[in-house]
């Protein structure tokens, strides 16, 4: 997100349920003209209200970065079948099938250059046990972005993804601090997870022009620690 603002470009901070922090975050970013919208994904009249405000306020839409996702436990031997029931229906509304809507409501308002980035997980290749769902969706949305690489491709709208491993954000914090730690961060020969700004750095090349041609691939951020 700084990457671009410190490039001139006007941002769209999109936010559930966090307005203070959305704020603290869009007035710490260069320049000016920045908004903050709201709105659950998994709400499919909310995605196109937000969707709908940004491209009015900035008068289209460039780029959009698909970064929402739940990550619930919910392993198949320890979970009740309401409780499994509850865990799809929730996981997949807001990694999928909300950045479909995202991707959906955003196209109205692109032109030729514009840039579709979705951000995945390598859990779409080496499954994730625990929570499977996740997974599915992950892999799921590696399916939309090349779809949508074909479909958007002649109105000259590229669409990619990027699956990272382990990142150290706020989601990731209570695997990486708990005594699990040390084994996530040894599951890389670098000894560590990445940084969110390694991850920026990937999808700011892939909104780029000069990234046309990278239109439907899926790039492994996840320092070695899967290969395919």
């Amino acid at each position: 997100m700084r990457a671009f603002a410190d490039n001139g470009d006007r941002i769209a901070i999109h936010h559930r349920a966090s307005p203070d922090l959305a704020e603290e975050l869009r007035a710490d970013l260069p320049a000016a003209g920045h908004i903050v919208v709201d709105g659950d994904v998994s709400d499919p009249a909310a995605v196109s209200r937000f969707v709908s405000r940004a491209a009015k306020e900035f008068g289209g839409l460039d780029v959009v970065v698909n970064n929402a996702a739940v990550f619930p436990p919910h392993p198949i031997v320890a979970t009740s079948y309401e409780e499994w029931q509850q865990a799809w229906q929730h996981t997949l509304a807001v990694n999928l099938v909300g950045p479909a809507n995202v991707c959906w409501c955003a196209v109205r308002h692109m032109r030729s250059g514009g840039r579709i980035v979705n951000v995945s997980s390598r859990g779409a290749f080496r499954g994730e046990p625990d929570q499977p769902a996740y997974g599915a969706s992950k892999a799921g949305l590696n399916a939309l972005t090349q779809s949508l690489a074909l479909a958007l491709g002649p109105q000259g709208i590229a669409v990619t993804a990027v699956a990272p491993g382990y990142v150290e954000t706020d989601m990731t914090n209570e695997h990486l601090k708990s005594p699990r730690g040390e084994g996530i961060r040894a599951q890389s020969p670098f000894n560590r997870v990445a940084q969110p700004a390694e991850i920026a750095a990937a999808v700011y090349y892939l909104a780029s022009p000069e990234a046309e041609w990278a239109s439907g691939a899926v790039l492994d951020l996840n320092g070695a620690s899967y290969l395919r």
